[in-house]
Formats: structure tokens, sequence, C-alpha cells
């Protein structure tokens, strides 16, 4: 190697460590995002209130892993990436509990919200029943729409959220270490 490109090879250092695993965290909700909006739209399989709520750390991480991968890689204070990454490394495992409570609801270990897994109670009056029955599409919680390999969406979705949670612990360990 020569001393020209020894100069102008980047270095490898914590804020370059955080602002990958940032953008890594950024693309695998961008992709998880896009394939629950795939199963929904193009395959017609609709989401239940759980599956909507477990979409909200995806909303979330997508913003701000990229703003927190921008802020690193130019230079941002450390507590700035530190808070970021921690706020991205708390949603994701927020969310894989929320995954891991669906998937046991799925498998009726424990019962689910009343509002998806209950029971109906409540149709209108008798002549106004059909025309309710067409016009209200209930998605349970409590009946799985999809496997694949045995796991739920829910199920992957604790997987994902794990994954995105590990990245995020990698990215503040590299910003603990001194540089």
């Amino acid at each position: 190697m020569t001393a020209t490109a020894a100069r102008s090879a980047p270095t490898w250092n914590a804020a370059n460590a955080a602002a990958f695993c940032a953008a890594l965290i950024a693309a695998i909700a961008a992709l998880t995002l896009a394939g629950a909006w795939f199963f929904q739209l193009v395959l017609g399989l609709q989401p239940c209130p759980l599956c909507l709520e477990q979409r909200y750390a995806y909303y979330l991480a997508v913003p701000l892993a990229i703003v927190v991968a921008v802020a690193a890689g130019r230079g941002a204070p450390r507590s700035l990436i530190f808070a970021g990454l921690l706020a991205l490394v708390l949603a994701a495992l927020g969310n894989a509990v929320l995954g891991g409570y669906h998937a046991g609801v799925e498998w009726k270990w424990w019962q689910g919200p009343t509002d998806c897994s209950g029971s109906v109670v409540n149709l209108g009056s008798a002549g106004d029943l059909l025309s309710r029955l067409d016009s209200v599409k209930v998605v349970r919680c409590d009946e799985v729409q999809w496997r694949f390999l045995g796991l739920s969406m829910a199920g992957y979705n604790v997987l994902i959220s794990l994954l995105m949670a590990a990245l995020g612990l990698i990215g503040l360990r590299a910003l603990s270490r001194r540089a």
C-alpha cells in the first residue's frame, strides 16, 4: 500500500461503528415494514390490532436510525449518538416483548385484548345485523393468518426486534470504548 493510499483510507472508529449499526437498523426496520405492507396490500392478509401496534417501533426506528447514522457519520457528540442508539434499543426490546405477548396470544398461552380476541357481544339491533356483518371485518389477534417454519409474523417480529436491539447494543458498546 502506498503512503497516499494509507492516508486516504478511512479509519474504523466508534462513530463509524455506531453509524454502521444505525444504518443496519434503519434498513432492517424499513424492510420489515415493506414486508408487512406487502403481506397486507398484495397478499391480502389484514393485520390485527396487535400487529398494527407492533409496527410503531419500526415507524420510529426508520427515521431515528437514519438521523443517528448521519449524525454519527458527521461527528456529532457521542452523547447524542448514544442517546439515539439507546432509544432504538429500548424501542426494539419493547417491541420484542409486545411480539412475544402477541405470539403467546396466538398459541393460546394467555388471553389477548378483548377488542381482538374476545367474544363478540354487541352486534346492534336484529334488523341491522346483516348490514353490520357485511361492513365489519374483525381480524382476531388469537388466530394466526400465516406461519413459516412454525413461526407466525408475531414470532418473526420478536426475532427481528431482538436483532435490531443487538445491533444497537453493538453500536453502544463501540461508543463506550475509548477512541
